[in-house]
């Protein structure tokens, strides 16, 4: 059965699967989620002590059969359209802060930016902004 979640929650959904998906979250990507959510407008009035059991919700569905085409669709639901575009821009940045995007963080963004149904230009726009945001010298 799947419950409903709200626009917070789905774009924490969505930071917590782009930095999982590879299998791992690295301390960059972890910071990542932190520091945005600390500092993004649309979580200027995120009761932070919800973070945790959030990120367990998140983890319950994904643990299911088909647990991350159930997130996706919780995410789907509970998004707006002028906040789809902003979670894909989200799961760029946390997939871009270590520095590497692996093949299947890629498919991800692909995935993720065609349930949202976010433009291809959109979406290229979006990670080339994460590319250049976290470039190193």
């Amino acid at each position: 059965m799947r419950h409903a979640i709200d626009h917070q929650s789905a774009l924490i959904y969505v930071m917590l699967m782009a930095a999982a998906v590879d299998r791992t979250m690295s301390a960059k990507e972890e910071r990542m989620i932190g520091r945005i959510i600390r500092v993004l407008p649309v979580f200027g009035n995120f009761e932070r002590d919800r973070l945790m059991q959030i990120a367990q919700d998140c983890t319950a569905v994904l643990d299911q059969d088909n647990g991350a085409e159930a997130a996706l669709d919780l995410v789907q639901d509970a998004l707006p359209g002028h906040l789809r575009e902003t979670a894909y821009a989200l799961a760029c940045d946390v997939i871009a802060a270590d520095g590497k995007v692996t093949e299947t963080e890629a498919r991800f963004l692909d995935i993720l930016r065609r349930r949202l149904g976010v433009g291809r230009l959109a979406g290229a726009a979006i990670e080339r902004g994460a590319k250049a945001r976290f470039m190193t010298l």
